[in-house]
């Protein structure tokens, strides 16, 4: 069993990321296995974590942080068991222990959703748990008008987060975690084939699917937000940063200045995270003091309709 996701690399020396093993389903039916009720599931992120974050932002720009409980871990990785080789996400002991980190109040458990009901994991896989926030609680979401699944854009969005799922998501990762030069070399064409690829198609609309913001949006969104402070430089994807793509850099600022966006990106713990938990990358945990791009500043995406 590999200790962390660094090790998920193919004899290749590429990296290749293992499935997600929970998959049920949080559904509006009162007669599911998991029906979707205030106060019964509990949400585990990590700010490091791009994926755990859509996560987060789902939750708050639906307006669903009072129906669905969440904890934050630690930013590194640590062992989470005496005696045990693994690494991963672990909790503090005490409210103080780290800035912006808590106990878990349950289970000391990992980045999931969780049901308290019936004291189970229900899925482990963020791109069917934002689906479930988008829709599946609207009854009880202070948001529920915003649906970033629109029928109409559908099958839109489903290609447009394939290839960035392939291309930037997935494709930090391939660049900063392969083994050999051949599958770094695939990665980082791939990579910046993608994002040359947004930034014509943003050069044209204010979203990435059209003027309408999408789940494709969040995706993208968190990680670009990680792009220059942490893939440029730990995960060696330097060919081109996003703040010299000018729509790329305009539209990251966009989506940050949504309302309570910006309280899902601390950028502290996602510096402490890739920098501190990556030793045969980084032995020594250095964490660069920049760049610190200010993405409240104004941008410039409103010369396009919304």
């Amino acid at each position: 069993m590999s200790r962390s996701s660094i090790e998920e690399v193919s004899e290749s020396g590429a990296f290749a990321r293992t499935p997600s093993k929970f998959r049920n389903f949080v559904s509006q039916d009162p007669n599911s296995p998991f029906p979707a009720e205030s106060g019964r599931y509990h949400l585990y992120i990590a700010y490091g974590c791009p994926w755990a974050c859509r996560c987060l932002s789902y939750l708050r720009i639906k307006g669903l942080d009072k129906v669905i409980s969440f904890t934050v871990v630690k930013s590194k990785w640590e062992n989470t068991k005496e005696n045990d080789e693994h690494i991963g996400w672990v909790f503090p002991s005490s409210d103080d222990e780290e800035p912006g980190a808590e106990p878990d109040p349950i289970n000391g458990a990992k980045t999931v959703l969780w049901d308290k009901k019936l004291n189970t994991i229900v899925n482990n896989e963020s791109s069917e748990i934002i689906r479930m926030l988008n829709s599946e609680f609207n009854n009880l979401a202070e948001n529920a008008a915003l649906d970033l699944y629109p029928p109409h854009l559908q099958s839109k969005i489903d290609e447009v987060n394939e290839w960035i799922y392939e291309g930037i998501n997935n494709g930090v990762y391939r660049c900063g975690f392969a083994k050999k030069q051949a599958p770094y070399n695939e990665a980082i064409e791939k990579l910046y084939k993608a994002l040359d690829r947004c930034e014509e198609i943003l050069s044209k609309q204010r979203y990435i699917c059209g003027n309408t913001l999408t789940e494709a949006d969040i995706r993208l969104f968190v990680t670009l937000i990680r792009f220059d402070e942490v893939y440029a430089v730990h995960f060696k994807c330097n060919k081109r940063l996003i703040r010299e793509y000018p729509n790329l850099l305009n539209y990251t600022k966009d989506i940050f200045q949504i309302p309570d966006m910006s309280s899902t990106v601390n950028m502290d713990h996602i510096k402490r995270h890739y920098y501190g938990s990556h030793p045969s990358m980084d032995p020594f945990g250095i964490i660069p003091v920049g760049p610190n791009t200010d993405y409240s500043s104004p941008h410039d995406r409103s010369r396009f309709s919304s």
